[in-house]
């Protein structure tokens, strides 16, 4: 989900798809030597790279999300990720695995610059108001202020930059029938045929999905992460943090999956002319989804969703490592 964490509960910037923790000493001795600019550059940077690295899997993901909203369901009850790489490769050709990737990465760095400079102001306004009530600083207050600030500003910076987000669904769900010829044009676009508020379709579950993505990575990273160090002290920061946050991420897609799905289907009603085929709103959507499809039916692209947290969250750490250590220098 795009809307997931760019701040991460231990003090890191992270790509939200990835959801990279740094240790909280670690990110402060990072952030005195190359200050927040390059490190903010760093985070949009790696998180660019990354959503690059793993596109054909989230184009795979999306074209699943969004079978059955005008086709046979029956037809479509086992889909193959194999069977769906090799139309792609047969009829749009191998380019054709990065389409929406574009926008994607023009998404990264306001998104990045957005969630960074909010979860700042929104953790100073916490701090400020815990000390206003009485409440001393401590680990539990810490964790609030980290948990809640962080879920405010992933919401903030998803509000912020959510145009973007629904064109490179657009883009990435397109096939044959080329209605979008690129970033500029569907916007202007969807503009003309739905308004601008046709903008902001989905909106709803992607706000509703950042809390409970946050909830999830948050404890399930800092639980992994405590049961480790406490069987094995010695072992390496950055295999700990890989680890912890590749399953802290499965276990948040998994539980997070079917907003994220009933997004991307409102995103794209309406599209090119077509007849409308959700009309209840969110929860509305909901039922049609299950009744039509059943609950399998909002898990649908769950696979290929999968297959991209652990090579996600890698090649962000990686990637976001190498490029402080540069900047530093």
């Amino acid at each position: 989900m795009e809307a997931r964490m760019g701040v991460s509960g231990a003090g890191g910037v992270v790509d939200g798809g990835a959801r990279k923790f740094l240790p909280q000493q670690h990110h402060h001795r990072n952030t005195s030597q190359i200050g927040t600019v390059p490190q903010l550059f760093a985070g949009g940077i790696a998180g660019a790279f990354s959503k690059t690295c793993t596109a054909p899997l989230a184009r795979l993901t999306i074209l699943f999300q969004v079978q059955g909203m005008h086709s046979d369901v029956a037809m479509l009850s086992k889909p193959s990720i194999l069977t769906e790489a090799s139309r792609i490769l047969n009829e749009e050709g191998f380019r054709a695995f990065w389409k929406g990737n574009l926008v994607t990465v023009a998404h990264r760095l306001p998104y990045s610059a957005v969630n960074f400079y909010a979860y700042e102001q929104y953790k100073d306004i916490l701090k400020s108001s815990l000390k206003a009530n009485g409440y001393e600083r401590n680990a539990g207050t810490d964790a609030l202020v980290h948990f809640v600030g962080g879920g405010m500003a992933g919401m903030t910076s998803a509000a912020a930059t959510y145009p973007l987000d629904l064109v490179r669904t657009r883009l990435a769900a397109q096939t044959n029938a080329i209605y979008y010829r690129g970033i500029w044009h569907a916007l202007q676009t969807i503009c003309r045929d739905e308004g601008v508020w046709g903008l902001y379709k989905g909106l709803g579950a992607t706000l509703l999905g950042v809390g409970p993505s946050i909830a999830i990575s948050f404890s399930v990273y800092e639980s992994l992460r405590s049961h480790w160090h406490s069987r094995r002290p010695n072992d390496s920061t950055a295999m700990v943090s890989l680890v912890c946050g590749s399953l802290s991420g499965i276990a948040s897609s998994t539980a997070t999956f079917p907003l994220d799905l009933v997004r991307r289907r409102m995103q794209l009603e309406g599209v090119a002319g077509r007849a409308r085929v959700y009309n209840t709103g969110l929860f509305g959507t909901f039922g049609h989804i299950v009744r039509s499809e059943g609950l399998r039916g909002l898990y649908r692209g769950i696979l290929p969703e999968y297959y991209k947290v652990v090579p996600s969250v890698g090649i962000v750490f990686m990637t976001y490592e190498t490029l402080k250590k540069l900047l530093s220098q």
